[in-house]
């Protein structure tokens, strides 16, 4: 008996955690209410605050802005700026360009998935730690093959080298 009660507990937990987002939503739309065409600086500045767009925020952007969802949709799913999905507190871009293509990246990328523990259908650590993205270019052949884990480059990677510049994260 004691399941459901949790349940019930997790779910007002989460009715409170949606008001108070609503309110930050409110928030973060007055202030971009003088400028001209306010959707994206809107998606921006609550992307920046709950680290990625959830439903119930785009919904309330949707109503606020008087946009419909659909709409709001088609910019967040266009400009790879936007995220759906929780992501990690690290992100590790692996750059796929030719040069690191030609070095050697598919076997660095194989080796951060292995470290990570990630399936082949993840790309976010369980304990939302890492997210791990692929990148056409990071424009730093001259390292390749190359990964960046937040603003910091990493370059002439091995395999061998990866468990090393991850640690520096965990």
């Amino acid at each position: 008996k004691a399941a459901p009660h949790r349940k019930l507990l997790k779910m007002k937990k989460r009715e409170k955690q949606v008001e108070k987002d609503l309110i930050k939503v409110r928030e973060i739309v007055s202030k971009h209410s003088d400028e001209s065409g306010p959707l994206i600086p809107v998606l921006q500045t609550a992307q920046e605050a709950f680290g990625y767009l959830p439903e119930h925020v785009l919904q309330a952007i949707s109503r606020e802005l008087k946009i419909p969802l659909s709409r709001i949709y088609g910019v967040v799913t266009f400009y790879a700026q936007f995220h759906l999905k929780r992501r990690g507190k690290n992100i590790v871009r692996c750059c796929l360009g030719t040069a690191c293509y030609v070095k050697g990246v598919g076997e660095v990328v194989s080796t951060i998935r292995s470290e990570l523990k990630l399936k082949a259908e993840e790309d976010t650590t369980p304990d939302y730690k890492f997210t791990l993205e692929i990148a056409r270019c990071l424009g730093t052949c001259f390292l390749a093959p190359v990964i960046m884990i937040n603003d910091d480059y990493y370059g002439n990677l091995s395999p061998n080298k990866v468990p090393g510049v991850l640690n520096l994260y965990r």
